[in-house]
Parts: structure tokens; C-alpha cells; sequence
């Protein structure tokens, strides 16, 4: 039997689950510039570690980030992009006081809101229908 290479284990299971997340920053502010972004996936990458997450890619813009993430069952997602966005708001907001002017009273760098959809693997139709055509005993 062939072993995907990106199919992970674990004491008692075997997975493959991404999501792919987006943080928008609050009011849609353009705050980030390239060495923003690149100590956000730094951080970020930190995060993931302490959640035994894989960081599988990372970008961003101005005003927004995506981060796509190979997880653990055990972790929620709702969880992991907690942390996330607390901690790198926390450090960003510290490191670099050029952030802090957009967002003087409102001490908080991302809006309250994420983008979270699951990624990869086949799609639903093919798993929709291979569901189906299983040998159900009569």
C-alpha cells in the first residue's frame, strides 16, 4: 500500500486535514508591507508549532493574510485560529509602532471575523459518490 507523503499519523490515526484561513485587518486597513507579513508567517509558524500544526503556505496583502494548515484532529480549528490571531496581533502591534497608529483606540489588529474553509483531498462529488457505491450487506 502506497503512503501519500503528506497523509500524517498518530498514535491511533491517520490524516490528512488543511484549511485554509483568512484574516482581514480591522476596517480593512493597508498596514502590512513585505517585512510585516514576513514576521507574521513567522509567527504564525510558531503558533502552528505549539498545535502541532504544519504550516503548508502563507501570503498576504496589504490589508489581509492566507495561511493554509495542516492540522491535528485534536485541534479545533476555531482554536487554532484563536491563537493565531491573538498572538501575532500581540507581537506585530509591539514590534512595529507604524502598525499601532492605524489602530490607536481600537487596540486590535484583525477584525473579529475569519474566513476558515476546508482544502484539498477529492471533491465532494467523488466522495459523495464513492459513499454510494459501497458494498452495503443486505
Amino acid at each position: 500500500m502506497r503512503i501519500d507523503e503528506n497523509i500524517r499519523t498518530g498514535r491511533h490515526r491517520i490524516f490528512r486535514m488543511h484549511a485554509h484561513v483568512v484574516f482581514v485587518t480591522k476596517y480593512r486597513h493597508s498596514v502590512f508591507d513585505d517585512r510585516h507579513l514576513t514576521r507574521c508567517e513567522e509567527i504564525m509558524r510558531a503558533v502552528c508549532e505549539d498545535f502541532e500544526a504544519e504550516p503548508a503556505e502563507f501570503n498576504g496583502e496589504a490589508n489581509h493574510v492566507h495561511l493554509l494548515v495542516n492540522f491535528p484532529p485534536k485541534v479545533a480549528v476555531s482554536r487554532l485560529v484563536n491563537s493565531l490571531k491573538g498572538v501575532s496581533s500581540r507581537r506585530l502591534r509591539q514590534e512595529f509602532p507604524d502598525i499601532v497608529r492605524h489602530y490607536w483606540r481600537a487596540q486590535h489588529l484583525w477584525s473579529g471575523s475569519y474566513f476558515a474553509g476546508s482544502a484539498g483531498g477529492a471533491p465532494l462529488s467523488i466522495v459523495r459518490q464513492y459513499i454510494e457505491q459501497q458494498n452495503r450487506p443486505l
